[in-house]
């Protein structure tokens, strides 16, 4: 199975990959200083590009069977909501995955699989108190975007699964899924959220929504495969 992940050199793109690659799927890792990231990494096919380009998203798009979307600003998001961010654009969620589903619908690529956040769309009414003043206070311009970005995957009449993780670490923490809107623990690695994203490209997405949080007694750990 031939996958591509948008957004690789981020933490959950390359969680995705290594994940992907560990699988045994043919990777292409799509970013703008991708072959610098990759070099060298044997299994993986890397591509330089800018997601928001839609001439760049088609190439890397053509002959796939399947796509994640792992986009996002890797700024701290203080400086980005005082300052703006330095590189990369505000709306580089939505645009990014508005020219992925343009180009999977002309090259005939039916799977898609977008890392979103918990706490938008259908969940945002679930985030406890303090996560809603952050949201409000500090990540509205991104909050925004992923709200967006959802719209475009929602309207895509692709294959689509869209994965709302809660706060993301460099740990250990393992991840447990809902199609509920359930959560376990509130933290969750990005390395259990790349299993996720790779697990899921070979499943029907039938237009779901699904929740990553940190496994519990109360929330099980998402299947190992």
């Amino acid at each position: 199975m031939r996958v591509l992940v948008v957004g690789a050199t981020g933490g959950s793109g390359r969680a995705a990959v290594e994940a992907l690659a560990g699988q045994g799927r043919e990777v292409t890792a799509f970013a703008r200083r991708a072959s610098a990231a990759y070099a060298g990494r044997r299994g993986v096919r890397a591509v330089d590009g800018d997601a928001t380009a839609p001439g760049d998203v088609a190439r890397a798009v053509r002959g796939q069977d399947a796509v994640v979307v792992a986009l996002g600003i890797s700024e701290h998001p203080l400086r980005v909501r005082l300052l703006g961010s330095r590189g990369t654009p505000l709306d580089v969620r939505s645009r990014g995955t508005a020219a992925v589903v343009a180009a999977m619908r002309e090259h005939g690529v039916p799977r898609l699989v977008v890392q979103s956040s918990y706490g938008v769309g259908e969940t945002r009414g679930r985030l406890p108190l303090s996560a809603r003043l952050v949201f409000a206070l500090l990540l509205r311009p991104q909050i925004a975007d992923h709200e967006r970005q959802e719209r475009v995957v929602r309207d895509s009449g692709l294959d689509w699964t869209i994965v709302q993780p809660v706060y993301l670490t460099d740990g250990d923490e393992p991840a447990a899924t809902s199609p509920a809107g359930d959560t376990g623990g509130m933290h969750v690695s990005r390395r259990a959220l790349g299993g996720v994203l790779a697990d899921l490209v070979a499943e029907p997405g039938r237009g779901r929504c699904l929740t990553v949080s940190g496994a519990t007694a109360s929330v099980a750990p998402a299947p190992s495969s």
